[in-house]
């Protein structure tokens, strides 16, 4: 994808990897809108970044993205550049779990079918430009779960296929396809800011962003700290990496 001159959406755009995204965009002559729930840490992040707009969006409710595609594409008719970023990472034992099973099926919404909603929402807009992308935030741990966060794992594995999937039925379209796969991430998800064991967000940012100016753009964006999980099933380590992942973080 070209890396400068497109109008860009950003979800989850307030904090974390979104945030970091955002602002390194938007330095880089992008006109930047970043969405998300939590009005608050939105205008922070644009209110440090002059010329970024935001809107806020409940990605949990399918009509909203309905009516948030639409005033997207009424204010932003340019728009050619999608970033599914937002996710929510919980712990679950399924061994006690509660009846209603909230936070499983919080985290299919937002992580799943939010990514997926919003894609059939914007796809026409995006479609109507002379070249656009679609950029899905996955994980190395769609690569290697770890059990404690079962169905958020489950997710990005999903997401991993869909956004597979996705580039294939583009293929003859201007619509790229790019999965960003992070590993482990300093950021309040899961409360790793302060984990030495994950990587600085500063050195996430700037490695991935190297790699999206790499031209042409590569189909996924793997730093190389998450090479090990990404890859782990064709080198056939799996198992010895599931193992070694998982007694990491218990």
């Amino acid at each position: 994808m070209k890396i400068t001159g497109n109008t860009i959406l950003v979800t989850g755009g307030g904090s974390g990897i979104g945030r970091g995204l955002a602002e390194a965009l938007h330095a880089q002559g992008n006109q930047v809108i970043i969405a998300g729930r939590r009005r608050s840490a939105l205008e922070a992040t644009a209110a440090a970044n002059p010329g970024m707009k935001f809107l806020t969006l409940n990605i949990e409710d399918s009509a909203s993205i309905k009516s948030f595609a639409a005033h997207v594409a009424s204010k932003f008719p340019s728009l050619n550049v999608l970033i599914n970023n937002a996710g929510i990472m919980r712990p679950e034992n399924l061994l006690a779990q509660p009846d209603d099973l909230a936070d499983a099926e919080a985290i299919v919404t937002t992580n799943l079918l939010g990514p997926i909603r919003l894609t059939a929402a914007l796809l026409p807009l995006l479609q109507k430009q002379p070249h656009s992308a679609i950029l899905n935030v996955t994980s190395g741990l769609a690569f290697i779960p770890i059990a404690m966060t079962p169905t958020y794992c489950a997710t990005k594995a999903a997401l991993h296929s869909y956004t597979q999937s996705l580039r294939y039925q583009l293929r003859d379209t201007t619509t790229e396809v790019i999965e960003i796969i992070p590993p482990y991430v300093q950021t309040d998800l899961m409360n790793g800011s302060e984990d030495p064991r994950a990587m600085p967000l500063n050195e996430y940012i700037a490695e991935t962003m190297e790699l999206l100016n790499t031209q042409p753009t590569p189909a996924e964006i793997c730093v190389k700290r998450v090479h090990g999980l990404r890859f782990a099933s064709e080198s056939g380590k799996f198992d010895e990496t599931f193992q070694a992942l998982n007694e990491m973080m218990h």
